[in-house]
């Protein structure tokens, strides 16, 4: 297994950015006395991991087991640094065409420019279906709305504990020094919430126009634990995917919004990934 600091300049975010790479390089079919021994060269199924607000492209090594599992399923992860940004481009502000700041465009970043940069220094398939893309809280929401957006790319989404608040968004209140319930935080994010509803920042917007189109989604794999203030809009979604009849999974049990909860499901994300019927029937 190989843990691979990179920095290079992206010409969507206009600057230097890091991520870190997670290669399970020592898949040897054989003893190591055996001269025979033969080394796995196949392409990789790859994971793009994306944490949470307030983090880095670190926090996944340093809080959860991901470099142990990724070795064990011997598929590579990918995992950026994205501010805050929640994963969205620089929103315009006229809601048309002029862009705040033309140097954020994160959505570019994780879904084309990453994409296409990791694959072109490292071993990884370019296949769809060897293609992931998951995070949580606020890595959840960028998954669900990339990998979405990004349906030719990613064939599965793991979204654990998404951050999805659309409604605390339109609801927030200049005055409020809580940064997650101020609305100049939000707007800097997502442009004018008057239009945030009908527009690709909202996942149910996005299944229900993909639907309506006859596009194939990607499989969706949701969990988020009953004591966690997300609960309520995790249930929302997942009542919403069943009406679409999308191909989903929806795990509820007991847990909070932290990495006890976050550092169980990613091993149960990757099993998903590996078998999708190891965690049962989709719901």
């Amino acid at each position: 297994m190989a843990l691979i600091d990179v920095n290079f300049f992206s010409k969507t975010i206009f600057r230097h950015v890091s991520f870190k790479v997670i290669l399970p390089v020592d898949p040897v079919t054989a003893t190591i006395d055996d001269e025979d021994a033969v080394w796995d060269k196949k392409p990789f199924q790859t994971l793009y991991l994306l944490h949470g607000v307030f983090d880095d492209c670190n926090s996944w090594v340093n809080n959860s087991r991901i470099l142990r599992l990724a070795e064990e399923k011997k598929i590579a992860v990918v995992m950026p640094s994205g501010e805050n940004s929640f994963y969205l481009d620089a929103p315009s502000v006229d809601g048309e065409t002029r862009v705040a700041n033309i140097g954020d465009m994160y959505s570019q970043f994780i879904s084309n420019e990453l994409v296409e940069f990791t694959r072109s220094i490292f071993p990884l398939s370019k296949k769809r279906e060897d293609t992931f893309i998951g995070g949580l809280s606020m890595g959840g929401y960028g998954a669900l709305i990339n990998g979405l957006k990004n349906y030719k790319t990613f064939s599965k989404i793991a979204a654990l504990s998404p951050a999805l608040m659309i409604d605390d968004a339109i609801n927030s209140s200049y005055n409020k020094h809580v940064i997650l319930r101020n609305r100049a935080f939000f707007e800097s994010y997502f442009g004018r919430l008057d239009l945030i509803k009908e527009s690709e920042k909202n996942p149910f917007w996005l299944v229900e126009k993909l639907k309506k189109q006859k596009i194939e989604l990607p499989k969706i794999y949701l969990a988020c634990g009953k004591n966690d203030h997300l609960f309520a809009r995790c249930e929302e979604f997942a009542s919403f995917l069943m009406t679409q009849q999308t191909d989903f999974i929806f795990e509820k049990n007991s847990g909070d919004h932290d990495w006890n909860f976050w550092d169980m499901h990613i091993e149960r994300v990757l099993n998903w990934l590996h078998d999708e019927t190891s965690l049962g029937e989709k719901k």
